[in-house]
């Protein structure tokens, strides 16, 4: 296929950095999701020299995956790191003895998960920091004002929110400049399409969580997959198309432990879809 990823997805600016639509997730690196060693090392780091040989430059890493292993494995596979990558580091959650994961008690724990991060990354910025959820040990303006005081420190270069409602959002925007907002929204669940909607008309990149989802809804007698049968495309593949389709603000960062599927993730993007085949999709789930 002519062109390079960037001209066949579209790209979105962050900060003045033109980031290519179709980002890499890095949870399913691991054994079982979170919290685990990567899989296959050797694997996962051909996986992400080639996803930015063909023109990834959004890579996200959560805090609930690891332990820091992600971190060490992104340095060994891509330092010294191309100036047009952007990492997408998810924090302010830490992990209690019985496993649940939880809200830091206070921005000072925060300042410090940050900066362990920047340790490993061997990083003297984090070049975007996503707040996972408000605490609520604190008030919004103090967590925020931790985050743009880090910023102007030179730690932070951009800030975004995960796993929020449109409200704080809104709240959000009165303390910091928010580049991205991160949510759960896929194919058969847009209970987040406010906020994208939100997202999209402030200039915000919206970054969906679990992008492949499609359930029930890919069985191999089910709608997605007859709609997907006379194209010769996976109804993965059909579902991240119609991902790239529903709004120009929307950056999908599917995971994958397989070259094989990073090259089918690749390909969804040249699948062009017809107002007939969009309506089609879109009746799919319910919109809330």
């Amino acid at each position: 296929m002519p062109g390079t990823l960037p001209d066949r997805c579209g790209t979105f600016t962050i900060g003045g950095h033109a980031i290519t639509r179709l980002g890499l997730g890095t949870a399913q690196i691991s054994e079982s999701g979170v919290w685990s060693h990567p899989k296959d090392a050797t694997e996962a780091a051909r996986v992400l020299r080639e996803a930015v040989d063909l023109g990834v430059n959004l890579i996200d890493i959560a805090e609930s995956s690891g332990p820091f292993d992600y971190e060490e494995l992104i340095v060994r596979a891509l330092s010294p790191f191309p100036e047009d990558l952007l990492l997408m580091i998810k924090g302010g959650l830490l992990r209690s003895p019985n496993g649940h994961w939880e809200p830091v008690p206070r921005p000072s724990f925060l300042r410090k998960q940050i900066e362990t991060r920047l340790w490993y990354l061997k990083l003297d910025r984090v070049p975007l920091f996503q707040l996972h959820g408000f605490s609520p040990h604190a008030p919004i303006a103090d967590q925020l004002g931790l985050l743009t005081d880090m910023q102007r420190e030179g730690k932070i270069g951009k800030i975004g929110l995960a796993e929020v409602t449109l409200a704080d959002l809104e709240e959000a925007r009165k303390f910091a400049e928010i580049a991205t907002v991160q949510a759960e929204y896929n194919l058969i669940d847009r209970g987040a399409e406010p906020l994208l909607n939100y997202a999209e008309s402030a200039n915000i990149g919206f970054v969906p969580w679990l992008p492949l989802a499609t359930g029930t809804l890919a069985r191999e007698d089910g709608p997605l997959a007859e709609m997907a049968r006379p194209r010769d495309v996976s109804p993965a593949q059909l579902a991240l198309a119609w991902l790239l389709n529903r709004s120009p603000a929307i950056l999908p960062t599917p995971g994958t432990l397989s070259i094989q599927h990073l090259n089918e993730n690749v390909s969804a993007v040249d699948i062009s879809l017809t107002a007939h085949e969009v309506d089609d999709l879109d009746r799919l789930a319910t919109r809330p």
